[in-house]
C-alpha cells in the first residue's frame, strides 16, 4: 500500500501522534527514555507517528540525535503505522535531514517552515521542489508561521512529484477551504492547529477531519475519547471535554510563549513518563502553572474515566 493510502487509512482510525523527545536533566538525549515513552504512545493505536517534529523539539536536535530518534521510532513502530519524520530549515539542510530519515526507514517527511526569512510564493514552491528532488520520501508541506500558500501555489505544490499533502497551522478556514478546493483528488490535508481538538469540528466542515493531537503526547485516553466522540457526532461529549479540559488547557498554554511544547512535556512528566525537561530556548512551567496543569490533567482524566 502506498504511503498516502496508509496515512489516509490511519487518519480515519485515530489521531496523529507527535511524540516528545526525551532528554536527561542535563539536557542530553535520553534515547532509552524515548523508546519507553514511545511504546506507551503506540500502545494507544494512533493513526501515524510523527517523530522529531515541533512537539518533539526538532529545532533543538543535531543530526546525530535526529538519526537516533527517527531510527528508534521506526524500530518501535515496526511497520504497524506510518512514520513521518520532521525535516526543515533551508532546502539544503532539509534535504540532509530527509536523507537521514530515509536511511532510518521513515515512510515520509513533514517539511516544517523554513528558517528566519519571509519568502514569496514562487520561493515557497521552489523550496519544496528542491527538497523533493533530493529524496525518495513522500513529503507533506506544513504551512505555519511565515509559510502560507495561495490556491494557485498549492496547485503547483501538489504537482511536484512526491508531495502528497499539506498540514495547516494557520486556522484561516476561508483560505483553507480555497486550498482544499484547489487541490487534486487524493491530496491529503491535516489540521495542525495548536491543541487541534478545539478547532477540529470547524476544520472538518471544510473537508479536513484529520488532526494532530498534542494531548495524545501525554494523555492518549483523553485524546482517544475526544476522537471517538467527534467521529460519532456526539456533540454533547465533545462539548463536555472542550469545556472541562481543552479550552482551559488552551488558556493556560497561551500564558507563556513556548508552552505549546513545554506544557505538554510537563504533563507527560506528571504522568510518570520519562521525557525530561525541554531544551532552551523553551522553559519548563513554574510551580504555579504546574499546579494548575496538574489539576487540569486530573479533571481531564476523570472526565474519560482514566487514572493517573
Amino acid at each position: 500500500m502506498e504511503t498516502a493510502d496508509r496515512l489516509r487509512e490511519g487518519m480515519a482510525r485515530g489521531v496523529l501522534s507527535f511524540p516528545l523527545t526525551s532528554f536527561t536533566t542535563a539536557g542530553e538525549l535520553d534515547i532509552e527514555g524515548y523508546r519507553a515513552y514511545l511504546e506507551t504512545q503506540l500502545a494507544a493505536a494512533p493513526g501515524a507517528v510523527f517523530p522529531a517534529c515541533g512537539t518533539g523539539e526538532f529545532f533543538s536536535l543535531d543530526e546525530d540525535e535526529y538519526r537516533q530518534v527517527v531510527t528508534t521510532t521506526v524500530e518501535v513502530a515496526a511497520g504497524r503505522i506510518p512514520v513521518v519524520a520532521g525535516i526543515g530549515y533551508g532546502w539544503a539542510q532539509a534535504a540532509r535531514f530527509a536523507r537521514i530519515a530515509e536511511e532510518a526507514g521513515a515512510d515520509a517527511a513533514l517539511v516544517m517552515p523554513h528558517y528566519l526569512v519571509a519568502a514569496p510564493q514562487d520561493g515557497l514552491v521552489a523550496q519544496l521542489a528542491q527538497i523533493a528532488a533530493r529524496t525518495r520520501l513522500p513529503l507533506i508541506a506544513y504551512q505555519r508561521g511565515q509559510v502560507t500558500f495561495t490556491a494557485d501555489s498549492l496547485r503547483r505544490v501538489a504537482a511536484i512529484p512526491g508531495v502528497i499533502g499539506l498540514k495547516d497551522g494557520h486556522s484561516d478556514l476561508d483560505r483553507l477551504q480555497r486550498l482544499t478546493l484547489a487541490a487534486p483528488e487524493g491530496f491529503l490535508f491535516f489540521n495542525g492547529a495548536s491543541t487541534a481538538e478545539v478547532q477540529a469540528r470547524a476544520y472538518a466542515t471544510v473537508g479536513v477531519p484529520a488532526y494532530s493531537s498534542a494531548v495524545h503526547a501525554f494523555a492518549p485516553e483523553i485524546a482517544g475519547a475526544f476522537f471517538t466522540a467527534l467521529g460519532k457526532g456526539d456533540h454533547a461529549r465533545t462539548d463536555e471535554l472542550l469545556r472541562g479540559f481543552y479550552v482551559p488547557l488552551v488558556e493556560l498554554r497561551d500564558r507563556v510563549p513556548g508552552y505549546a511544547v513545554s506544557l505538554v512535556k510537563a504533563a507527560a512528566r506528571l504522568r510518570g513518563r520519562r521525557v525530561g525537561p525541554v531544551r532552551a530556548p523553551l522553559t519548563d512551567p513554574g510551580p504555579g502553572d504546574l499546579a494548575t496543569l496538574d489539576a487540569l490533567l486530573a479533571t481531564g482524566l476523570d472526565l474519560v474515566g482514566a487514572t493517573r
